[in-house]
């Protein structure tokens, strides 16, 4: 836009002095100018014309060379663009592939890290499993020695209820069974406390 303004400029100047010259022109034929000057004044305007119209064409053709011009430094523009990329891409053939390995890190990172927060805690869950495993069969290992102790004990005990029961009726077996019970509650109740 800017460019067609000078070009619009010109004309009412043109025009102010193609006036300016018939002005004169028509002046000096009042001036009763000879025919001859007459020839010359409209040779002079219409070479001034044809001259005018000789700039306006190479104006034209200047600005037509500009914008092709300007239209293939756009174009090689886009190429050294294009070509840089590609140097770019041969100079670190590899960074694409390190950037896209490393993105997966970073996600594999940040799967893992709620997941170690819950192995350590399943890991605590189960040594406080195994710990309270180990008190019961510390626990249990005792029993078991208790029992082999008083087992000797019981079965002296059966042994001698039975001969009782031969020996004597039916109502000493449960006099005897009642003492033999209390005893042996005794025997267990000082067993557990100690």
């Amino acid at each position: 836009m800017s460019m067609e303004a000078p070009e619009q400029q010109p004309q009412p100047a043109r025009q102010q002095l193609a006036q300016h010259l018939s002005g004169s022109l028509s002046f000096a034929s009042n001036l009763s100018m000879s025919g001859e000057d007459e020839e010359m004044s409209r040779s002079a305007l219409s070479t001034f014309r044809a001259k005018e119209e000789e700039i306006e064409r190479k104006k034209l053709e200047v600005r037509e060379k500009v914008m092709s011009h300007l239209g293939r430094v756009e174009e090689e523009t886009k190429r050294l663009a294009t070509i840089r990329e590609e140097l770019e891409a041969l100079s670190d053939p590899m960074r694409k592939e390190v950037a896209l390995v490393r993105k997966k890190i970073d996600a594999v990172n940040k799967e893992l890290k709620p997941l170690g927060h819950t192995c350590q805690k399943k890991e605590r869950e189960y040594k406080e499993a195994l710990e309270a495993y180990n008190e019961k069969n510390k626990e249990k290992v005792l029993l078991v020695n208790k029992l082999m102790e008083v087992s000797p004990a019981l079965r002296s005990i059966w042994i001698d209820t039975v001969k009782h029961v031969k020996s004597r009726g039916l109502f000493s077996i449960f006099a005897y069974l009642r003492k033999r019970l209390f005893f042996l509650w005794a025997f267990s109740f000082c067993s557990a406390g100690g």
